[in-house]
């Protein structure tokens, strides 16, 4: 796996509340900006924006069709980050911050 991205950065982007219910959508397949910011609750610029750091290293996919942005999730390379032994603490200390953030 390619290791020019910051693991910790990814995990954090991957459970951020509202991140991860961008990426939650993702998994079924590719969504349109649009859609994503209406199920958010935020704009499609921030859709964006919270995305941007995954979109950079190729765990989400961002195509243009005409005027719309689309995005896809690559699940195998996310899945991927969080079963990594090493980032495995990382991860459930990730489950942790956002199970508190939900209480």
């Amino acid at each position: 796996m390619n290791n020019s991205y910051d693991r910790d950065k990814v995990v954090d982007c991957m459970f951020d509340p509202v991140t991860s219910s961008i990426i939650a959508e993702l998994e079924d397949g590719e969504k349109n900006s649009q859609y994503l910011a209406e199920k958010s609750s935020i704009s499609e610029n921030e859709v964006r924006e919270r995305l941007s750091y995954l979109i950079g290293h190729n765990f989400i996919l961002e195509k243009q069709i005409g005027e719309q942005l689309i995005f896809s999730a690559d699940v195998d390379k996310l899945s991927l980050v969080v079963e990594d032994g090493e980032n495995f603490d990382a991860a459930i200390e990730g489950l942790e911050k956002m199970d508190s953030f939900l209480n």
